[in-house]
């Protein structure tokens, strides 16, 4: 089961408690999952289509506790989805004028429906506006693997869909970003700090921790690259630099020989030519006798001054 996934039959088992929110998570669903179909004689019939078998039970569940209302229920396989199982949740008559007026895709006026297109979002409460952003995610929505990246977004039909999400998710706190693809509209968030908040107003708690232990595991992760990047650097540039010095000291002794140096310059020449990549304070192990690191580098900055006054290479520490 993948990260969106388990994310989603999280939300599928949380309890819409209050009328006014499942009204919304309803509302937000049929904007996605549901097609409208009118009769003869001015009835209408709404159709649900749902792929996953819990979604369609959640959809049942809404409809009856919220407006008593129950579907009907078919299963057929869609060739157009390689031949996968659909569950079809259809209600007709008069409890599809029902819900239609319920979710205010339709209004009575002179005798007249009139459509209004996108249904009520009923995002006046907090609560409401969670559960219309819950909706649209069952219906549309996925959530990329957080091990890989943070992505979250939402799949609409219409650009007026898209922008009525955004609306209910600024009020949320939240600021979307809106692009067309292949004919939908996506509503997307890409910061690890909003998929949290909205995993969190979704009511998809474990989801959340999840992402969190992946988001704790990727930053101490970054930091040991870091670390690591950094000692490879250091010792990188400590080789070049010792392997300089080896260079510049065996130039130095070709053309004037090491025997005018002093006892303790001679040992570190010698010393640094038979092991140039080892660090200064390695070379004063292997000292005799030995010498701190200070006393190396401060050696070895006189031994290349007197290489580079005598006309060879000068490759100061």
């Amino acid at each position: 089961m993948t990260f969106s996934q388990s994310a989603k039959t999280e939300m599928m088992r949380t309890k819409p408690e209050k009328h006014c929110c499942m009204l919304s998570e309803l509302s937000a669903l049929t904007q996605c999952v549901a097609s409208l179909g009118i009769m003869s004689g001015g009835r209408y019939r709404v159709t649900y289509h749902v792929e996953n078998g819990d979604l369609a039970k959640r959809i049942f569940g809404l409809l009856l506790m919220r407006l008593g209302i129950t579907a009907s229920m078919d299963y057929r396989y869609d060739p157009a989805l390689g031949g996968r199982q659909v569950c079809e949740l259809t209600v007709s008559g008069a409890d599809a004028r029902r819900l239609l007026t319920a979710l205010n895709v339709i209004r009575s006026m002179d005798g007249q429906d009139v459509f209004k297109g996108v249904p009520r979002a009923a995002a006046g409460r907090k609560c409401c506006s969670q559960a219309f952003i819950r909706g649209v995610f069952l219906g549309s929505g996925s959530i990329q693997d957080p091990a890989n990246g943070y992505r979250m977004e939402f799949c609409l039909s219409s650009k007026e869909r898209a922008e009525t999400l955004r609306r209910v998710m600024e009020k949320s706190g939240i600021s979307p970003l809106i692009t067309e693809r292949r004919g939908q509209y996506v509503v997307y968030v890409r910061r690890g700090d909003d998929v949290v908040a909205l995993l969190a107003a979704m009511g998809a708690h474990k989801a959340l921790m999840d992402m969190e232990n992946i988001r704790i595991r990727r930053g101490a992760m970054g930091q040991v690259n870091r670390a690591l990047n950094c000692d490879s650097a250091n010792m990188s540039r400590q080789m070049n630099t010792g392997r300089g010095q080896a260079d510049s000291i065996k130039e130095y002794s070709l053309r004037c020989g090491l025997s005018a140096l002093d006892d303790t310059l001679y040992e570190l020449a010698r010393v640094r030519m038979q092991n140039p990549d080892v660090s200064l304070e390695q070379l004063g192990q292997m000292l005799e006798p030995p010498a701190s690191k200070s006393a190396v580098n401060y050696r070895m900055r006189r031994l290349m001054k007197i290489i580079g006054s005598s006309g060879g290479k000068n490759d100061q520490l």
